[in-house]
């Protein structure tokens, strides 16, 4: 079986995440050269790098890390082809921030990245909580955890509120069981599988504490940080065009007070917030139209006015 490092650059996972067979490139004499900038755009890194920057607003500390991640594994690439190779790098990843800050849509980038790299053979991603991992009862939590595992094998098991396996003080818990079995395999399958952990950053942080072992074997850590005011704004229009709906000149206004007034409530999401705001206003400017009982332009069956956001909840409190 070929080691990480040592495959050519893979195609891009077809749906479901198919496996494909490494490539096990020529070795290099050592007075041999290396195009990186070549190897990269082989790679088609830098679709998945430009595809991360426009499908989200900001973000630029996490965007540079996933930069980082991806030069250093083409470099360490590069070296294997000399015979340096320093070993299979440990790849499992920890995403910290609030809810709705893109740490799944990093996940399913980072994924694809790797794969493209030669480092995960399908680049998939499996999205799961404690529900998914632990059991109710005795013998129920290891075929639990191990099918997940399986599932994600090839690709990302991406453990989203990673903090909820591990319940100090209750002894009848069986999260514990599911914490050693993901060590073993994050150990001894670290080849054919990166573990991605998410959450609050103090949660992870009294997580980690609590679990050593699981600490140890976490290389990258990703912060997230919560999105400005402008950003939030910018992600808003970014899915309107998406939708093929627009914000008119007045609308424009009332939706960015709308998001200044979102920001400070209870339960505030980040660009989920937006996206549930949005939909709102979709589900308004519809039943605004009906009501009118008239013929329509296609401006009309775009066009969100403030009536759309000014109904909410929000402008009330």
């Amino acid at each position: 079986m070929t080691r990480p490092g040592f495959a050519l650059p893979r195609p891009a996972p077809a749906p479901g995440g198919q496996d494909t067979e490494p490539v096990v490139p020529e070795p290099l004499a050592d007075d041999a050269t290396v195009d990186l900038t070549a190897e990269r755009a082989g790679s088609g890194v830098g679709e998945i790098l430009d595809a991360l920057e426009s499908d989200l607003v900001g973000l630029q500390p996490v965007k540079t890390r996933v930069r980082e991640i991806a030069a250093l594994l083409l470099v360490d690439r590069a070296r294997s082809r000399f015979g340096l190779s320093a070993g299979p790098p440990s790849l499992h990843m920890c995403f910290t921030g609030h809810p709705g800050t893109g740490k799944t849509t990093v996940a399913l980038r980072m994924a694809e990245l790797l794969h493209r790299l030669g480092y995960l053979r399908r680049g998939h991603v499996v999205s799961v909580t404690r529900d998914d991992l632990v059991g109710q009862y005795v013998g129920h939590t290891a075929p639990k955890t191990r099918d997940a595992i399986n599932r994600a094998m090839g690709g990302v098991l991406f453990i989203d509120e990673a903090y909820y396996l591990y319940r100090a003080g209750n002894e009848r818990d069986y999260g514990q069981e599911s914490i050693e079995i993901l060590l073993q395999y994050m150990e001894n399958h670290r080849s054919d599988l990166v573990v991605i952990m998410a959450g609050y950053a103090d949660r992870m942080e009294a997580f980690f504490a609590s679990n050593p072992g699981m600490s140890s074997r976490i290389a990258h850590h990703l912060e997230f940080p919560d999105y400005s005011l402008d950003e939030l704004v910018a992600i808003g229009e970014l899915m309107l065009r998406e939708q093929r709906y627009r914000l008119s000149a007045a609308a424009e206004a009332v939706f960015r007070d709308y998001l200044a007034r979102r920001m400070t409530q209870p339960r505030f999401a980040n660009a989920r917030s937006v996206r549930n705001a949005l939909e709102r206003a979709r589900l308004r400017h519809a039943n605004r139209l009906v009501a009118a009982d008239g013929t329509l332009a296609k401006d009309d069956l775009m066009r969100l006015e403030p009536a759309d956001f000014l109904a909410s909840r929000v402008f009330g409190s």
